[in-house]
């Protein structure tokens, strides 16, 4: 239990990790889970994941979930008489059936780790008051005191962002700033994405809470012909290896790492799954591996057999 005037940390919700370099010509889905080298990287999972169980434990404490950069907890395109779009897509409603007592946190989109960070600890401070709290993040998010944190984000930054800004060029950059500031959105987190920000500035200026337990998963990915991470996909394996299309497992790795979720994609981590993709697939005779309720309801289960 952390006192409630903690000082707020940022680490963003990557998948996998500090080994990534070593494969950056292999993709994880190709190691066989009787490969030596697996050893080296940590568990791979291949279907631990594919099915929901008959029952999970809940855990004591609140379960906070943190959407990452352009996230949003919940979306109304068409206006507030149509049902909106859920960034945890179905994971919220499969926590609560089982007795989870969940926050779904919301926070700047695309401000800077700072302003993230504060906003999810005022989320935290209002709805789970003088508590400790169990934060599940995806992607990019600010972490707060009282917690234990379960990541699925990039704490190393990510070679496509580095890719972006490259291509886009110094000269144009204020432009691409002004034309989101014309749309309402910051644009402070971009260039927080880069790896040398993180290498050189973040990480070592915020150091990991002893008082914080930290967890981390990967996650990595072939994407098919029409896979919307297709291109990213392919310029960040050649930086750093295989990944989940938006994050390596080089840069994903942090505090303890629960192991590599074969087979799954960025989007595939919040449930966003292309179910017409399985269906294809399900014709061919491929069985679908993974199934991201079956992961937190998991996460939550660990947490309660550890009293937390």
């Amino acid at each position: 239990m952390l006192p409630s005037k903690a000082r707020s940390h940022f680490r963003r919700f990557a998948v996998l990790g500090s080994y990534g370099r070593q494969f950056c010509n292999t993709q994880i889905s190709h190691i066989k889970s009787d490969d030596p080298r697996i050893r080296e990287i940590g568990r791979l999972i291949e279907d631990d994941y594919a099915t929901i169980r008959d029952k999970y434990e809940r855990p004591r404490n609140p379960v906070v979930l943190a959407h990452g950069l352009l996230g949003f907890d919940e979306l109304h395109i068409a206006g507030a008489r149509l049902p909106g779009l859920h960034y945890w897509r179905g994971i919220t409603e499969a926590l609560a059936a089982n007795g989870v007592e969940c926050i779904v946190a919301s926070v700047p989109p695309s401000g800077s780790i700072e302003t993230r960070a504060a906003r999810l600890s005022e989320c935290i401070a209002r709805k789970a008051p003088g508590r400790s709290v169990n934060i599940i993040a995806h992607s990019m998010v600010g972490v707060s005191p009282d917690v234990i944190l379960f990541q699925l984000t990039a704490p190393r930054g990510s070679a496509f962002a580095d890719f972006v800004f490259q291509q886009i060029g110094p000269l144009h950059i204020p432009k691409i700033y002004k034309a989101l500031e014309f749309f309402g959105l910051e644009s402070d987190a971009f260039s927080q994405l880069t790896r040398s920000y993180m290498a050189k500035q973040f990480n070592p200026a915020t150091p990991d809470d002893p008082r914080v337990r930290y967890y981390s998963y990967g996650a990595a990915f072939d994407p098919y012909l029409l896979s919307v991470f297709r291109y990213s996909h392919r310029v960040i394996a050649a930086e750093e290896g295989a990944n989940d299309g938006m994050v390596s497992i080089d840069s994903s790795h942090w505090g303890t790492y629960k192991g590599t979720l074969q087979g799954a994609s960025h989007l595939d981590l919040i449930n966003w799954t292309n179910r017409l993709r399985w269906w294809f697939f399900a014709l061919g005779g491929k069985k679908r591996n993974f199934n991201a309720v079956a992961l937190y309801l998991d996460i939550a289960d660990m947490l309660a057999k550890e009293g937390l």
